[in-house]
């Protein structure tokens, strides 16, 4: 373990009132790399939030992450730590922030809730759907509160068409197309030897054992590898289905047909999905189409299509059929009576839950529905076959061998799954 200095002495927040004036939510940092670092800083940027500690087993990712918190801080007083479970054993620390790589998201995770810790999960929940399943029994077994990473929720236009959706402004939604980027293809990967900069064997950690090479670390890359993920259709593909399951008011509930087809790379390390189609029907619902970038009729985003019109959104603008659909982005006119919960920030929201002891924007139950739809689309496209899933047992029907995918595959070494 590494030691660099001695953390603020900061009284956990879960033992004062929120109306202490020294009042600070303390907050651990496990994985301090790309997305990890860019989640840091929406903490640092809180007057009421201390980051105290931090864990990553690259000493680059450490080192930056230390200067950040020095520029922020106007001194770098944080402990820094290689195991994610010494930081979550300590007492003084009141909320995680895990933003480790795909196949590290369910353990630290789990181990970090049981703590009492509350979280901010970064998507999508892990590997399978036990594991999701997993983190959210911990959630509702010790009552923290859980924040998902799908920064959408939080965002004016991405509510906005949800809620032209739901209270039929563009006629009955007769479907909902979701589109996200495809797969990235790459080479394969020769050994390199070892640099002292990091721990390769932790960073491997629970999946299956492999060479190192200074590209494997980087994201764009490693979640385009089945060993440490399921590929765009979950890192990204989560992003949009989680719109598409809020503005179907789907949140509590799931798909009861999954069809799905898709591609692979023939060659290279890139061995995670490349392409796919995958349609969900629902009972009583409308249903989703799902596909990646490059698909004949689709287009990134989201799109609602109704019977009287449509409502397309992006991370860059929202258009619709009828452009004085868009004249009032607060749906404060018409026929606007269900409104959804409201966030304009996604890390202030998760910080305020914690003060108010409530929900976050997308909690656990959200977010599970929303990855669940992730890993039945790869299920249903690895098996090729059709997939009739029962959303209130959340169970696969009459297929014992794709029932068996929703299971962890066998972890390596020491690494477990927590019991819950």
């Amino acid at each position: 373990m590494l030691a660099a200095g001695v953390a603020p002495l900061v009284v956990p927040a879960r033992l004062l009132g929120a109306a202490a004036p020294s009042n600070k939510i303390t907050v651990g940092v496990i994985g301090v790399g790309a997305q990890g670092h860019g989640d840091m800083r929406n903490f640092l940027s809180q007057d009421d939030v201390r980051v105290t500690a931090i864990c990553d087993v690259n000493q680059r990712n450490l080192d930056r992450a230390r200067k950040t918190i020095a520029e922020a801080y106007g001194g770098a007083d944080v402990k820094v730590q290689e195991d994610f479970r010494t930081l979550n054993e300590d007492p003084s620390i009141d909320a995680v922030l895990m933003a480790l790589p795909v196949h590290w998201h369910s353990i630290p995770s789990i181990d970090a809730i049981l703590r009492g810790k509350h979280i901010f999960h970064e998507k999508p929940m892990a590997l399978s759907f036990e594991e999701g399943r997993r983190v959210r029994a911990a959630v509702r077994k010790t009552g923290v509160v859980f924040q998902f990473g799908t920064q959408q929720r939080s965002n004016l236009k991405f509510r906005w068409a949800c809620e032209l959706a739901l209270n039929g402004r563009i006629g009955r939604i007769r479907e909902i197309e979701v589109c996200a980027p495809a797969g990235k293809a790459g080479p394969s990967y020769g050994a390199q030897p070892l640099p002292p900069h990091v721990d390769w064997d932790r960073w491997v950690g629970p999946a299956p054992a492999t060479g190192f090479h200074e590209e494997k670390l980087k994201r764009d890359n490693h979640e385009n590898m089945a060993a440490f993920s399921l590929g765009m259709i979950s890192c990204w593909g989560i992003h949009h289905l989680d719109v598409a399951q809020w503005g179907n008011g789907a949140d509590a509930t799931g798909p009861s047909l999954i069809r799905g087809q898709g591609t692979f790379a023939p060659a290279g390390d890139h061995d995670a999905i490349q392409t796919w189609r995958v349609r969900y029907e629902f009972d009583g619902r409308p249903p989703i189409a799902f596909a990646s970038e490059g698909t004949p009729g689709f287009k990134h985003g989201i799109k609602f299509v109704g019977e009287a019109g449509w409502v397309h959104v992006d991370r860059g603008a929202i258009t619709a059929s009828d452009e004085t659909l868009l004249r009032d982005p607060q749906c404060k006119v018409g026929a606007m009576a269900l409104k959804l919960p409201v966030s304009t920030h996604h890390t202030r929201d998760f910080v305020d839950a914690i003060r108010r002891r409530g929900r976050a924007i997308c909690d656990v139950e959200a977010a599970l529905r929303g990855d669940t739809l992730c890993q039945l689309a790869l299920i249903a496209i690895r098996t090729g076959r059709a997939l009739r899933w029962d959303p209130a047992a959340e169970r696969i029907l009459g297929d014992d061998v794709a029932a068996t995918h929703l299971q962890p595959r066998p972890f390596r070494g020491e690494w477990r799954l927590p019991a819950v």
